[in-house]
């Protein structure tokens, strides 16, 4: 049996500029950090000579083509798999929530996948893989950001570069700087989970118009000074860069923001928060919050209606956390890790 998690993530700024209509033509760069929130993927043998996959769903199919969940299929088709195989996954969080997790999913399937093999796989070699599978293969409107923010983990400066190649360059900050970062953070849960290809559809078409095009370049510049910010240990500067960052971003596409997350976070504003920004593509999901230790249960009194979720950073990238042969043999065809 293999097991492997992979770590979902916050991006602070940046975002909509890990997207090849814009990377490709003035380079992107973003800022994240993985938390204490993951995506386990499960590989176990399978008694009949199936393919097994279960998630919302549970499908039981003769042929790796017939898989209807279309990233387990195109990860399986990479590796061809033979079959005798069964896939679970479990997350800590719900999917459409704008924490990364459908790259996640990837990430942490093709490091299962690997294993499974006996093979071993670098974060870098998983996230470009998790990037073909989804960007390439199935055709998404995303960007690369989760793909490798789930691979590498940690808090980093992520920059897309126009050849297609990406750099990981992990945040010089000092230890108590970090703790205290966390301290200021706050994420609530606001519903209305969504899927963000329509959203992130618009955007990119949204790169013909110059004016777009320019708020995703100052969203660029923003990422650095955030990055300059924590290299500093100026974390006053934080929450005011994610509001500038979050103002730019809700004018990129129709549905990024809404009236009720524009009340929320209105009255997380006037509670006492500096900044923040609605997680993912928009719409739904997490509202995450900067705002000053003392001034936290104001905001939380404000808006006791919404779910809060505590969080902790996590340093670690994609993990094969178990891997183990107990009943492998007898169970699965003969060469069933001949794999491609």
């Amino acid at each position: 049996m293999i097991v492997a998690r992979s770590p979902f993530r916050i991006s602070f700024a940046g975002g909509g500029s890990d997207i090849p209509v814009y990377y490709r033509r003035f380079g992107g760069a973003v800022v994240s950090t993985t938390i204490d929130k993951y995506m386990y993927l499960v590989i176990h043998p399978y008694f009949n000579p199936k393919i097994r996959v279960k998630y919302s769903r549970l499908e039981d199919v003769e042929r790796i083509e017939d898989i209807q969940h279309p990233i387990v299929r195109e990860c399986l088709i990479r590796h061809r798999i033979p079959k005798g195989m069964e896939i679970a996954s479990f997350a800590d969080v719900p999917a459409g929530t704008g924490l990364g997790s459908s790259s996640a999913f990837t990430v942490g399937l093709l490091h299962a996948l690997e294993a499974y093999c006996g093979r071993s796989a670098s974060a870098a070699a998983l996230a470009a893989a998790a990037c073909d599978v989804e960007l390439n293969k199935l055709g998404e409107p995303i960007g690369k950001q989760d793909q490798y923010a789930s691979a590498f983990g940690g808090l980093n400066y992520i920059q897309f570069n126009p050849d297609d190649s990406v750099d990981v360059q992990p945040i010089a900050i000092k230890p108590d700087i970090l703790q205290e970062l966390e301290r200021r953070l706050m994420m609530f849960h606001i519903g209305q989970e969504r899927s963000a290809a329509a959203i992130l559809s618009e955007q990119s078409a949204n790169m013909n118009d110059p004016g777009k095009t320019a708020r995703v370049d100052r969203m660029v510049q923003l990422a650095s000074e955030f990055r300059r910010a924590l290299e500093a240990s100026q974390l006053g500067e934080c929450g005011p860069l994610l509001h500038e960052n979050w103002t730019l971003k809700r004018e990129l596409a129709d549905g990024v923001s809404s009236e009720l997350v524009d009340q929320i976070y209105r009255e997380a504003l006037d509670s006492g928060a500096s900044g923040g920004k609605l997680l993912g593509a928009g719409t739904g999901g997490f509202l995450l919050l900067y705002c000053e230790p003392e001034l936290q249960e104001k905001v939380r009194s404000r808006l006791k209606g919404l779910r809060e979720m505590p969080f902790r950073f996590s340093d670690a990238g994609s993990q094969v956390i178990f891997s183990g042969d107990d009943g492998l043999e007898g169970l699965t065809p003969a060469g069933m890790r001949q794999c491609s």
